[in-house]
């Protein structure tokens, strides 16, 4: 599977991991991750360890996600991205939406 999601022991993290590339093909998969949980006042971390590509569609599915968790409330952050995933990013001013390391 591309997309894997996992709840935290207490509840208030999610973690979803993206596998390959991140673009449309992903999308009803990456949806299905954060709507299945609900989260009392959650944290998501959306991990890109393995990601190998981020494209536009990609941009707008961590968009949805950010409104889904709350917009400007939410605590959703990007991880592990590689350099040209952190590249892509950055031109997108996510860095100013997100947290991401």
């Amino acid at each position: 599977m591309a997309v894997t999601s996992h709840v935290s022991n207490d509840g208030n993290k999610l973690t979803i991991a993206i596998k390959g590339r991140f673009d449309f093909s992903k999308h009803q998969e990456f949806r299905e991750a954060y709507e299945k949980c609900s989260l009392k006042s959650p944290q998501v971390v959306v991990d890109l360890k393995e990601a190998t590509y981020l494209d536009s569609s990609a941009l707008g599915m961590l968009l949805l996600l950010r409104d889904h968790a709350g917009g400007d409330e939410s605590d959703v952050r990007v991880v592990n991205s590689n350099s040209d995933v952190r590249k892509v990013l950055a031109i997108s001013n996510f860095d100013k939406l997100f947290d991401i390391n």
